[in-house]
């Protein structure tokens, strides 16, 4: 799931295949409680002082609005919820459909082995002020969604950061959602379900699922619309983000309980950076190009096949590449190195026995067995692995968005100095190829 595909081809197949009898059903649920049983699974609790909370906003119900999760620092609740991982079934049967395979026993095998778990964050929970939060926009990998690196976006709002983690609605996702208005038949026949209770009566949800390549289509003009939306994306909603900080009202299609007034004049925003993993990664670097708004960019595990050679010049910010050891090869490599820059900082590590699902929140969800098996996790302990990555991009976001914090004690993490990090890449790339 997350670069080409690959992820979700081996692990929703591999497990789908087995599963096919009763017989594998019941050693499916004896082996995922045995690996359960092995080490203690679900996503780290964020490190930073801040409690953290999280909530959804869609700006105009059409896919034309942007649509993302909140995290925040928030105030200490009693009694608050904290979502489910997965947000409905219906994302389940966008990975079903992604592999074009059955959707009934594929969401049972998911909603057995992931649906339990919780988002590391309380739902709606009321935001702390504490000074201006720096912001960062989010961007997930191919066949991901909004929620799938809660490890990640939580902790950077633990430590005082504002993060939306952007849903994007270029067909990459593998499902997401938007709304419809309804028509007149509809709106007279009773019989019609009405639509979920946080939106509008007069709306529809529509889903949007995956989009595969056609047969014979080629793949980087697909890809290259994608990532260029994508940015665009980003864009808008650190535009909304403006707007919610200036203190103009703001209709959030989704009825939530999170007061959104609560945010005027809470956003650093000349403080701002782009994140993202795999093609998310790429949509990094798609954004910086287009918006000098945002300071910097860490791109987690880049797949750069999607971008123009064109804007490789044009980016004028700092980039940090954060690696997997197992993901990466010459090719790609050779192109983040198109961006290397005397005057700009660009810095590139490597995370030591780390795979590319290494970033994404599966990792902690799987036990060792399952999880090597399907490449969710590498040799490292998957919590060491995303400690070292959050600590060095809070290092880096301190550096370039001039923060007056106590993220400098991470500084070496920058260059690669730690037992498990290899300063720049452990891939050879030829010169000429550069």
């Amino acid at each position: 799931m997350f670069s080409h595909g690959g992820f979700v081809q081996s692990l929703v197949k591999r497990i789908y295949e087995w599963a096919r009898t009763e017989q594998r059903r019941y050693e499916l649920g004896l082996f995922a409680m045995g690996s359960a049983c092995s080490n203690h699974l679900g996503i780290p609790p964020p490190k930073g002082p801040n409690a953290v909370g999280c909530t959804d906003f869609m700006m105009d119900h059409t896919a034309q609005g942007t649509f993302f999760r909140l995290y925040y620092p928030c105030q200490e609740v009693e009694k608050a919820d904290k979502p489910d991982w997965v947000p409905c079934r219906e994302y389940f049967n966008g990975l079903a459909d992604f592999m074009k395979i059955n959707r009934t026993l594929s969401e049972r095998i998911f909603n057995y082995l992931f649906g339990s778990f919780k988002i590391p964050a309380y739902l709606d929970a009321p935001f702390k002020s504490n000074g201006k939060c720096p912001v960062v926009i989010f961007s997930h990998g191919l066949g991901a969604f909004r929620t799938l690196y809660s490890a990640i976006c939580a902790e950077l709002a633990s430590q005082g950061f504002i993060v939306v983690s952007v849903e994007h609605r270029d067909q990459s996702a593998s499902a997401t959602y938007y709304f419809r208005e309804k028509t007149d038949s509809e709106k007279a026949n009773e019989n019609v379900p009405k639509t979920s209770a946080s939106a509008q009566d007069t709306l529809v949800t529509e889903w949007m699922y995956y989009r595969p390549l056609q047969h014979g289509e080629t793949e980087f003009p697909l890809r290259n619309k994608q990532v260029k939306q994508r940015a665009d994306e980003c864009i808008l909603a650190l535009d909304k983000l403006t707007d919610i900080n200036s203190g103009i009202p703001v209709q959030n299609v989704l009825h939530t309980q999170f007061d959104w007034t609560t945010l005027e004049n809470s956003m650093d925003l000349c403080r701002t950076a782009a994140m993202g993993h795999s093609f998310g990664g790429a949509t990094v670097i798609e954004a910086l190009c287009k918006e000098v708004k945002f300071k910097c960019g860490i791109a987690l595990d880049a797949w750069m096949f999607p971008l123009d050679d064109e804007i490789f010049p044009r980016v004028k910010q700092p980039i940090f590449f954060i690696n997997s050891e197992k993901f990466q090869w010459a090719g790609n490599i050779s192109r983040m190195r198109k961006l290397d820059s005397a005057v700009i900082q660009r810095k590139m590590i490597t995370i030591r026995g780390t795979v590319h699902q290494s970033f994404p929140d599966f990792t902690f969800l799987t036990g060792n067995w399952i999880g090597k098996l399907m490449k969710l996790k590498g040799e490292i302990d998957p919590e060491l692995a995303i400690d070292l990555s959050n600590k060095a991009t809070l290092a880096f976001l301190q550096r370039h968005l001039g923060l007056e914090r106590n993220f400098n004690q991470w500084d070496p993490l920058i260059d690669g100095q730690d037992e498990n990090l290899i300063q720049g890449t452990n891939v050879t790339v030829l010169q000429s190829a550069i």
